[in-house]
C-alpha cells in the first residue's frame, strides 16, 4: 500500500478507526457491470475481501457500504457478510455518512472510507482516513491517505483490512 506523503499522520488515525465504509462498484467489485439476458445485474465479489471484512468485524471494527447503485447482489453479499450498515442508491454519499455517524455515535475521525471515483470524493474528504484502490480515478488517488497495491475487486479491500488490523495490533494473532 502506498501512503500519500501529504498525510503524515495516517498511521495514527488508523489506530483509532472504528468503522470502515466501502463503495461497491470499483472497490468491492472490479467496476464492471454484467447483466443477464433477463436484465438481472450480476456482480463478482472477491473472497479475500470477504475474509478481511469478517476479520475486521471479529475485532470490533464495523464495516458498511455506501453505494450509488441499487442491487440485489449487493444486498445478498452484505447479508452473507453480516453487514448491518448498508446504504444503496445514494446520490449524496456525504448525506449517508452523516446518518451513519449519527446512528453509530461516531465522529468522522473514527471512520475510514474506500472509493474509486468522483462520487466518493466528498466522503473521502470528510472521514479520518481514506483509501483509493489501485485502479481508482487519478483525482481519488491524489487525495487518498493511501492507495492500495491491488485493484478493486481483486483484493484491495483485504489489503485495507490487513492494514487496519496491523495498525491496531490485531493482525499477528492471525498468522501465529
Amino acid at each position: 500500500m502506498k501512503a500519500n506523503p501529504a498525510n503524515d499522520h495516517a498511521d495514527q488515525l488508523a489506530a483509532g478507526i472504528k468503522l470502515l465504509l466501502l463503495d461497491v462498484d470499483g472497490v468491492l467489485t472490479d467496476g464492471s457491470l454484467y447483466f443477464s439476458s433477463s436484465g438481472e445485474e450480476i456482480k463478482a465479489f472477491n473472497t479475500l475481501d470477504g475474509h478481511g471484512i469478517r476479520m475486521l468485524m471479529e475485532n470490533g471494527i464495523q464495516v458498511g457500504i455506501i453505494t450509488g447503485r441499487e442491487s440485489s447482489a449487493v444486498a445478498k453479499r452484505a447479508k452473507d457478510l453480516g453487514l448491518e450498515i448498508v446504504f444503496q442508491n445514494q446520490k449524496n454519499k456525504l448525506e449517508a455518512l452523516g446518518h451513519i455517524l449519527s446512528s453509530q455515535q461516531l465522529v468522522s475521525q473514527q471512520v475510514a472510507y474506500a472509493g474509486d471515483d468522483l462520487p466518493d470524493l466528498p466522503v473521502m474528504k470528510a472521514v479520518g482516513l481514506s483509501f483509493a484502490v489501485a485502479n481508482a480515478h487519478e483525482s481519488i488517488r491524489d487525495i487518498a491517505s493511501f492507495t492500495t497495491t491491488f485493484s478493486g475487486g481483486c483484493g484491495a479491500v483485504r489489503e485495507i483490512c490487513d492494514y487496519l488490523l496491523k495498525s491496531q495490533g490485531k493482525y499477528a494473532a492471525y498468522i501465529s
